[in-house]
């Protein structure tokens, strides 16, 4: 059966209307808005340390790199304009000023299996500041032959020879932002990008030997249309990537002002918006591609769709990965790392980063300590989102007990979502069915006892 069913559509609007509110949507557990202010660069270095005692551990790597040609309206990232190269370059000496502080204190040499460039626009950067930007970090760290180097890209502002030289240098995943082909949605959103740029730049990438490219799309924009949306899945499925993500965008114009800019009267309904998604996964799940976790889909031999059937999906702040390392370290302003069970975050302004490394300090503003709690729902949170179940007694093996005796009384209050239909029981836990991918992230929530601490921060609606 597929969405495009009347009952089965009808149904979920009614589902959505009566479990539709704001939550976190649970790239860690517990979510940033709840981390410690006052955890700063003792609580850092500590990590540190405690990461650098186990020189055997792998690394995931995540390198923020802010700047854009231009600044879309819809944009939710930590990003801004400039057209100054050197302001680029001062950026990069505070990067590698970072980097040596860390390695300094985990060592060098330690191996990679993942790490991801993201922004604002990567490949914003000039071909001797990439190189730099690279070299400066495979002086100091082991990319193991195998690992996962992804970078995102704009092709707007991709170059023709930018694919070869990022492949020499080792990257091997690339994702495009394309959002929507439709030209009215572009202008809506200030981002014009003609057709024939995604696609030079995905036969570039091809061309060139990238082992994977991902597509990432926006649905809830405004003046999407049915018919328009789904001539840009049309041409998506025509131009095959291996992986495609299809956002929902969150309008939040009180917290990021650059989407004061979108014309709000122009934004889908919430049914509408939903109508969207639901053809577009009938449209991709018939053209062969799998569904992964709520959101993302993958061909079938694609190795994040042999993960998810196989149900050792992973998720770390850069998203659904086969490639997740026990410790991620971050660079860069605003970026978000997890330490020796210590979450931490870097300083979102440019300036105030870029102070703290010249002061010979670590930019760090917020983090959190996990508890033994933390770590048992984490777990928890995380497998449910990825592999779509949880288990009473296999999900956290190495906690001395299982889940049911760990969690209790919050997962017995999981049997409300059994009637309506998104939670399958089994013999030791429960199935996510169809109709529950929708409502993941309401699910994570009943896991969530920091949701219950007063008043919320601000989250985007559910669904």
């Amino acid at each position: 059966m597929t969405f495009s069913d009347l009952a089965r559509r009808t149904r979920l609007f009614e589902l959505i209307r009566r479990h539709e509110r704001p939550v976190p949507r649970y790239t860690s557990y517990p979510t940033v808005p709840f981390w410690d202010r006052d955890f700063g660069e003792r609580e850092y270095v500590e990590a540190l340390d405690d990461a650098g005692a186990d020189p055997d551990r792998a690394l995931s790597v995540y390198v923020h790199l802010p700047f854009c040609a231009k600044r879309c309206y819809y944009c939710g990232c930590n990003a801004m304009v400039t057209h100054s190269e050197d302001v680029v370059d001062r950026y990069l000496d505070h990067l590698s000023r970072e980097i040596e502080g860390v390695v300094d204190r985990i060592g060098t040499g330690r191996r990679v299996t993942q790490m991801h460039w993201g922004g604002g626009t990567p490949n914003f950067l000039t071909d001797r500041q990439t190189v730099r930007l690279f070299e400066a970090l495979a002086n100091v760290f082991d990319f193991r032959a195998d690992a996962e180097i992804a970078i995102e890209m704009d092709p707007r502002v991709a170059t023709p020879t930018q694919p070869q030289l990022l492949r020499r240098l080792g990257f091997n995943r690339m994702s495009l932002g394309v959002q929507d082909f439709d030209p009215r949605v572009q202008a809506a959103i200030g981002r014009i990008q003609p057709e024939a740029d995604t696609v030079s730049l995905l036969e570039g990438a091809r061309a060139a030997g990238f082992e994977s490219v991902n597509f990432d799309l926006v649905y809830g924009l405004p003046y999407q249309t049915p018919d328009g949306f789904a001539r840009t899945i049309e041409r998506v499925v025509e131009l095959a990537p291996d992986r495609i993500a299809t956002f929902s965008y969150a309008h939040l114009p009180e917290i990021r002002k650059i989407q004061r800019a979108v014309d709000a009267s122009g934004l889908p309904g919430p049914e509408a918006k939903l109508g969207l998604f639901l053809d577009a996964v009938d449209r991709l799940r018939e053209a062969g591609y799998a569904w992964i976790g709520f959101d993302h889909f993958a061909l079938p031999d694609d190795e994040l769709a042999v993960a998810a059937a196989e149900r050792r999906l992973l998720r770390n702040f850069m998203g659904y990965t086969t490639h997740a390392a026990p410790d991620q370290v971050a660079f860069g302003l605003s970026g978000i790392g997890c330490l020796a069970g210590r979450f931490v975050q870097n300083d979102t302004g440019l300036g105030r980063y870029g102070a703290a490394l010249d002061a010979n300090r670590f930019p760090v503003v917020r983090g959190h300590r996990l508890s033994r709690d933390d770590e048992v729902r984490a777990r928890v949170i995380q497998h449910l989102m990825c592999n779509l179940e949880i288990r009473d007694d296999t999900t956290v093996p190495d906690f001395g007990a299982p889940v049911g005796d760990l969690l209790g009384a919050d997962l017995e209050a999981l049997t409300e979502f059994e009637d309506d239909g998104f939670l399958q029981p089994t013999t030791d836990g429960w199935n996510v069915t169809e109709t529950g991918r929708f409502f993941l992230r309401n699910v994570a929530a009943a896991l969530d006892p920091y949701l219950d601490r007063g008043a919320l921060p601000t989250f985007s609606s559910s669904v």
